[in-house]
């Protein structure tokens, strides 16, 4: 009975056929590189602001996250003090984004009376990254918010943290409806404009996080939030 194995032979092509080979390639003629043709024309760019703000909130909300609306920053401080009551919020934890600065969120913590952190409260990295992990929702800004699929664009630095917007339960992202554009494609061109000063990350969060490793089930929360709430603020 023959053993049940393969011999493995190398194949080794003569010098000759290697250089007639080479040589076709590089008798070839040379042809230019075509343009890119232009993407096609899409719905979501003939919309309007109105339409744009209904497309963003039908798709987040498809994905289980929450829109809400606030002409000013009184109002967003007050949605925001009824998502802390209904979500039983003790603590937060702010990133840097400008529009949060013009909220106050600390003096507005005193009075809802939550504990309002920032990464500078804390003496060093490891007790930093200690308390995200512990505190109920992580308040961000958006870079960018888009239409097409309800999705949060985040740049992340130094001075912004990504964990804050995975590492608790709840991501609660407050974002100017100046920042709210139609498509990727416009976000990534504002993105990448100025090739000197690249982001070293950038994020889009469409929703809660979402996995279906186990057993082919889809779960959210699994490897972040379990919630995602965005308030769209017109001043």
């Amino acid at each position: 009975m023959r053993p049940n194995t393969v011999a493995e032979e190398e194949i080794v092509m003569p010098g000759n056929a290697r250089d007639e080979i080479l040589k076709k390639l590089k008798a070839a003629p040379r042809t230019e590189v075509q343009p890119r043709p232009n993407p096609p024309a899409l719905a979501e760019r003939s919309l309007d602001r109105e339409q744009m703000i209904q497309k963003f909130t039908a798709e987040l909300n498809a994905q289980t996250g929450v829109v809400h609306r606030a002409k000013t920053s009184g109002e967003a401080l007050r949605i925001l003090t009824e998502v802390a009551s209904a979500e039983k919020l003790q603590s937060v934890m702010l990133s840097t984004d400008v529009c949060l600065a013009a909220l106050d969120l600390g003096r507005w913590g005193e009075k809802a009376g939550i504990q309002v952190f920032t990464a500078g409260d804390f003496p060093d990295r490891e007790s930093y990254r200690d308390a995200v992990f512990e505190v109920d929702a992580g308040i961000t800004g958006a870079d960018f918010a888009i239409a097409e699929t309800g999705t949060l664009g985040l740049i992340f630095n130094a001075n912004q943290s990504r964990l804050i917007s995975i590492a608790p339960p709840l991501h609660i992202a407050i974002v100017p409806l100046d920042r709210l554009l139609p498509i990727y494609e416009d976000v990534v061109d504002k993105v990448f404009a100025d090739k000197e000063h690249l982001p070293s990350q950038f994020c889009f969060i469409t929703g809660p996080s979402a996995s279906a490793d186990i057993q082919a089930t889809a779960f959210k929360g699994m490897h972040g939030p379990k919630k995602v709430i965005v308030i769209l603020l017109e001043s």
